[in-house]
């Protein structure tokens, strides 16, 4: 019976984990077998009292106590590694502020089947009603139905990823399984034997990035990369760390020059080099110390407070 795990990162937000976990464990099944593993961040809040109560509820739900934060990629790395020592067949990185619908997983499930090729598939995702950046562009009826992924943008000359149709009300113009330029983090439907010929999340990225880097080298390795319409998932954006600020600055700075300078032309690479040097001149304070890290090699964390 084929193995999937359902991998979900909790840091000082237990309720939307809660909320997470039920909505997952309502999944239906067809052929395969899941296991439900929560990884906690070393959460500083009460995340690790209510999340020992989910165990006592969910008697097949896992919950592994990180001792530090790791961040994004680390911490999921510890699920992952887990899920693949009980022999997974496939993992699903799950952001704790999602809610799946109940056949997500068989969907899936049954791409992944006819599309042998695929190291890593996400779904389409739309807003969580409510959290949608412009909900004053939408009448009530519409919330829940606008797009925040409908497959991956890599814009290499600026070294970007966007996700294709963020904002777009859902009329069936995304409704293509297609080759994607990257799964996204908050939902990604890895195989295992992608994962172990081309090794999990780079722990270097800490958090952002790391999804795009993974695809990069899954698609160097001959794996396709999907974007599948079927199996929706509803996120509530910006949860765990808000758009814009000091955080993204820093991290986003630092990644950008760490997977363009790893994968992108040498026209785009001077270009990200001669941003870097104005950015140390006259950027915020934050893009200056991520452009320092990068020169320095201070990664995971690093300067980071």
């Amino acid at each position: 019976m084929t193995k999937i795990f359902v991998v979900i990162l909790n840091w000082n937000r237990a309720d939307d984990t809660t909320e997470c976990v039920k909505s997952v464990e309502k999944m239906r099944t067809y052929g395969f077998t899941f296991k439900t593993v929560v990884i906690d961040n070393a959460s500083t809040d009460t995340s690790p009292e209510k999340l020992k109560k989910l165990t006592d509820k969910y008697s097949d739900l896992v919950v592994i106590n990180n001792e530090t934060n790791l961040g994004f990629a680390a911490g999921n790395n510890v699920g992952i590694e887990f899920a693949l020592k009980n022999e997974a067949n496939f993992v699903l990185i799950l952001n704790n502020d999602t809610l799946v619908d109940r056949d997500l997983l068989v969907n899936l499930y049954k791409t992944a089947k006819l599309n042998k090729k695929a190291g890593a598939i996400s779904p389409k995702i739309y807003f969580a009603p409510g959290f949608e950046f412009h909900k004053d562009r939408y009448v009530k009826r519409l919330y829940g139905k606008v797009i925040w992924y409908a497959g991956g943008i890599l814009d290499w000359k600026n070294i970007y990823g966007s996700n294709r149709g963020v904002d777009e009300i859902d009329r069936g113009q995304f409704d293509s399984l297609e080759l994607t330029d990257f799964a996204t983090g908050a939902c990604m439907f890895i195989r295992t034997k992608a994962l172990k010929k081309m090794g999990l999340f780079d722990e270097k990225y800490f958090m952002y990035l790391e999804d795009l880097d993974l695809c990069q080298r899954m698609k160097l390795a001959g794996f396709d990369i999907l974007y599948s319409p079927k199996g929706q998932v509803w996120h509530k954006v910006s949860q765990s760390s808000a758009i814009g600020g000091s955080l993204n600055d820093y991290f986003i700075t630092r990644n950008r020059l760490l997977f363009g300078m790893r994968y992108a032309s040498l026209r785009a690479k001077i270009a990200l080099f001669r941003e870097s040097v104005r950015f140390v001149f006259s950027g915020r304070i934050w893009q200056k110390k991520g452009v320092v890290d990068f020169y320095l090699h201070k990664f995971s964390k690093g300067s980071w407070k």
